[in-house]
């Protein structure tokens, strides 16, 4: 029985990669499901190019795996999925132990993108992501299979090579830390309208009206990686974030905001000469703004689409928009 600590094979041990039949390529197999491999992959890892990477390895496994034995093709390649991103977040959390300020997972536009496949979007939430980030790789693992996508319990033991009641206490685990690190959330149509407020606010760097939006202890995160400039450390507690964002008025000049759907909810782009410069979304509860999110390294904005609809063709744009 596998434990959590122990690492994983890369790939599935009951079955051999030997060469196949020069006229079966595995595409038709492997193109059904790649949205899957992909949405697995992207929560496992917070990010869409490992995730991609991810992917193109499996696939040139599968390429090479004697597919006749293979008896149930998708469950063998997220199961290839599933274990070569547990061994990637076990290097990962290494990796980022030397990473400038705050790592936040690169966010994804969900309004044109069909690769991430997800049945149940909340495991997809930024929010959702970063407390990801504090499990240990086998309990992301069971949480993304059974949250996102719908696997049972047994096909989940089978995936990570561990009884059904491990992973059943896996899955509890996970979501016990899941639900004390965030409050409920609040409607979509809601969120939008606190991120509208919150931009309006921001531009005008109305002190009153920011802390009126913000929860007693909401949490202000930005990721600029060292590449740019940006709080290296979160920002907390209501009068200390509407000081932080009231201060940096400056930012909103001579830029374009466009609202996007990032990660299945509204975010807003911001664009400089046409160049996108940071990605702001929030995560809100009856209590108010719990936490604000700012993307500023430009490798995490190069996948957001820029066709979002403009702030001045939404509802109270705020007075800088162009």
């Amino acid at each position: 029985m596998a434990t959590a600590g122990k690492p994983l094979p890369q790939t599935p041990p009951s079955l051999r990669d030997v060469a196949t039949g020069e006229h079966d390529d595995g595409l038709s197999a492997f193109a059904p499901v790649r949205p899957r491999l992909f949405g697995i992959a992207y929560r496992m890892l917070g990010s869409a190019a490992e995730a991609e990477d991810v992917v193109q390895d499996v696939w040139l496994r599968w390429q090479s795996t004697n597919r006749g034995a293979v008896e149930n093709p998708p469950a063998y390649l997220a199961t290839t999925t599933t274990r070569l991103c547990i061994n990637l977040v076990q290097s990962a959390h290494t990796r980022r132990e030397t990473y400038i300020g705050t790592w936040l997972p690169e966010p994804v536009d969900t309004s044109s993108d069909p690769r991430i496949g997800a049945e149940r979007g909340e495991a997809l939430k930024l929010a959702v992501l970063m407390l990801l980030e504090r499990l240990s790789p086998t309990e992301r693992a069971a949480y993304v299979l059974r949250e996102a996508f719908d696997y049972s319990y047994r096909q989940i033991a089978d995936i990570l090579q561990m009884e059904e009641a491990n992973v059943r206490q896996l899955v509890s685990r996970a979501r016990k830390h899941i639900a004390d690190g965030r409050r409920t959330p609040v409607s979509s149509g809601e969120q939008r309208r606190l991120l509208e407020a919150f931009i309006a606010a921001a531009q005008k760097a109305d002190m009153a009206a920011l802390e009126g939006l913000f929860a007693e202890d909401v949490v202000s995160t930005s990721d600029g990686g060292g590449i740019v400039r940006a709080a290296r450390v979160p920002v907390v507690g209501r009068e200390r974030v509407a000081k932080f964002i009231a201060t940096a008025a400056h930012f909103w000049q001579g830029v374009t905001l466009a609202w996007v759907e990032t990660n299945g909810q509204a975010a807003v782009l911001v664009s400089r000469d046409g160049v996108p410069v940071a990605l702001t979304t929030i995560d809100a509860s009856e209590q108010g703004i719990d936490q604000i999110v700012w993307i500023l390294r430009p490798s995490k904005l190069a996948g957001i689409s820029m066709s979002g609809r403009r702030l001045s063709e939404g509802c109270a744009p705020g007075p800088a928009a162009a």
